[in-house]
């Protein structure tokens, strides 16, 4: 899961223009193979999990787990969000770094 203080990132990742937000753009992104990493609120749909988060597996796109739609939302200037989709590798590589727990940065393989 991905603690309070990593949503700063997603906030900053909003203003970059390199996230999707919304159950229907990020699956649309999936399928153009555009996002690196998927966040899921914690209280999302059963329609969101079905929706977004078979196919980023299917794809072998890491997902993650947030906090609460409403949290993500507000940490976006938005209403409640279920899915965020990462298209920016390097935030992608140090939110999954911080929800496994191990350190961000690395050797990227680039």
């Amino acid at each position: 899961m991905i603690g309070q203080g990593w949503l700063g990132l997603l906030g900053l990742g909003a203003r970059a223009g390199t996230l999707v937000v919304g159950t229907g753009l990020v699956r649309a992104e999936l399928q153009r193979d555009r996002v690196r990493a998927v966040v899921l609120a914690a209280d999302r749909s059963p329609r969101t999990e079905q929706k977004v988060e078979r196919l980023a597996r299917a794809k072998g796109v890491p997902v993650m787990r947030g906090p609460s739609a409403r949290s993500l939302g507000q940490q976006l200037g938005r209403s409640a969000v279920q899915a965020i989709g990462v298209m920016d590798k390097r935030l992608a590589d140090g939110l999954v770094a911080k929800a496994s727990g191990r350190p961000a940065g690395g050797s990227s393989g680039d």
